[in-house]
């Protein structure tokens, strides 16, 4: 399989999952690894594939640093991927035929199956996620958000379904969900946009988000992971809105 597409990840302490990853790109010939300081094994890692190219930067928020990693790429078309998913065979081939006819105005939109603790995640805001994580970087980008970017494409393109999915392992064990909700929670303080309620109403904000994620979008429905996540996801509100109270106390 040839393409002409530069596959763009961007990592920091990526070693417990990176190989999955590469190993499931190896039919693609520009791999770029915008590495954020990692202290683990992921370079090593990287340097051990052939159609990998490594890369050194610091950490700018999640669009601006993937969009970075876009600067970089050999190819115009991009296809976006994090070093906890992969792309499946079926995906690989339908983004071969694709962008054999594509036009930079056209952009994929590919469906993430998201993994948590050995099994995918159906409901709970996790399930039905469809991405757009292939485009042209003449007419679409990442946007500043620091966290959950997006792609930003130009009027009028077109965007179509591909066949096949990225499998996601959202989450490995209890310990890096905290961590995560920590990171996040940070990132998301830091920005200048963010009101500022009293903490009661930050209190009743996060339990909105439970019941949101519980009922609403049906995480009953998951078991235990569905109860944990609506935790997790009540637990980031809360804490995002009290550190940026504290942050702007200070």
């Amino acid at each position: 399989m040839s393409m002409d597409v530069s596959v763009v990840i961007i990592t920091r302490n990526a070693a417990a999952t990176l190989s999955r990853t590469l190993d499931a790109l190896t039919c693609y010939d520009d791999v770029v690894v915008y590495d954020n300081g990692s202290t683990d094994d992921t370079c090593s890692i990287v340097q051990a594939y052939s159609n990998t190219t490594l890369h050194h930067g610091e950490f700018l928020g999640f669009g601006p640093t993937k969009r970075a990693a876009v600067s970089l790429a050999k190819y115009d078309w991009i296809f976006s991927i994090d070093a906890d998913e992969a792309p499946t065979k079926e995906l690989n081939a339908a983004i071969n035929d694709w962008v054999a006819t594509a036009t930079p105005q056209q952009a994929g939109k590919i469906l993430r199956e998201n993994w948590m603790l050995g099994k995918p995640v159906h409901h709970s805001g996790w399930g039905n996620d469809w991405l757009i994580r292939l485009f042209n970087r003449n007419t679409g980008n990442f946007n500043d958000a620091a966290v959950h970017e997006s792609v930003s494409l130009e009027k009028n393109t077109e965007v179509s379904q591909l066949n096949g999915k990225i499998e996601h392992l959202a989450v490995n064990d209890l310990a890096q969900f905290l961590d995560k909700i920590n990171r996040y929670s940070d990132l998301r303080a830091s920005s200048k946009k963010l009101k500022h309620y009293p903490f009661a109403l930050i209190f009743l904000k996060a339990l909105y988000a439970f019941i949101r994620t519980y009922f609403f979008r049906l995480g009953i429905l998951d078991g235990w992971r569905g109860l944990t996540i609506s935790v997790a996801n009540a637990n980031g509100v809360f804490w995002k809105y009290a550190k940026n109270n504290v942050n702007n106390r200070l």
